[in-house]
């Protein structure tokens, strides 16, 4: 049996996929909202946290659009951040990505996005087969389809565990921080997350 690690600031990297207008526009307004809005939390803490991101859109742009602004305005306000374009949904079908991972020198990946039971899943499947440790955030992943169990069952068979974003948060953090920065993200975006 499979135990899951604890996992480390200096030893992870965010990814972020496909969170694009064309798959929000398929969510109710406060789904949509939601997530949003804890994606921008996430992204928000990650570069709180000097922690790289990886995030992709799905082509054509044209038909799926960009990243939400909102969302995009911290990935922007993150030096250690890259935006990649893809068109499999797999994302370690792209050697400019899987070489920008490696590069990055990180052993565990923090994933979000969508959809759960196609690119996130097909990613996470990927991604642990080139030996990544994965923690997938329960409460950053949506789908068009209602009904995603037997992905997310999958994904846990094939070794990814499945952390809350508060959970992780408070894990990357390690002790009590009174910062004002902390603050200002606890503030903005609530204790984390809102609830799905």
């Amino acid at each position: 049996m499979k135990t899951a690690k604890r996992i480390v600031l200096n030893h992870c990297c965010g990814v972020i996929i496909d969170v694009q207008e064309f798959f929000l526009n398929q969510l109710d307004a406060n789904l949509r909202s939601t997530v949003e809005t804890n994606t921008m939390g996430f992204a928000h803490m990650l570069g709180y946290l000097e922690i790289p991101v990886l995030a992709t859109v799905e082509r054509p742009l044209k038909e799926k659009g960009a990243i939400p602004k909102t969302i995009q305005k911290y990935l922007n306000g993150n030096d250690a951040s890259e935006i990649f374009e893809k068109d499999f949904f797999d994302l370690t079908k792209h050697k400019e990505i899987t070489g920008y991972l490696r590069s990055l020198k990180k052993k565990q990946l923090l994933l979000a996005g969508c959809e759960t039971d196609v690119c996130v899943l097909q990613s996470c499947l990927g991604l642990i087969d080139l030996g990544y440790e994965i923690y997938v955030i329960e409460d950053l992943l949506f789908s068009s389809t209602r009904n995603v169990s037997a992905a997310v069952e999958r994904m846990k068979g094939a070794g990814a565990t499945f952390v809350s974003l508060k959970t992780l948060y408070y894990e990357l953090l390690e002790a009590v921080d009174t910062s004002p920065q902390r603050k200002k993200i606890v503030e903005k975006f609530g204790l984390f997350p809102k609830e799905l």
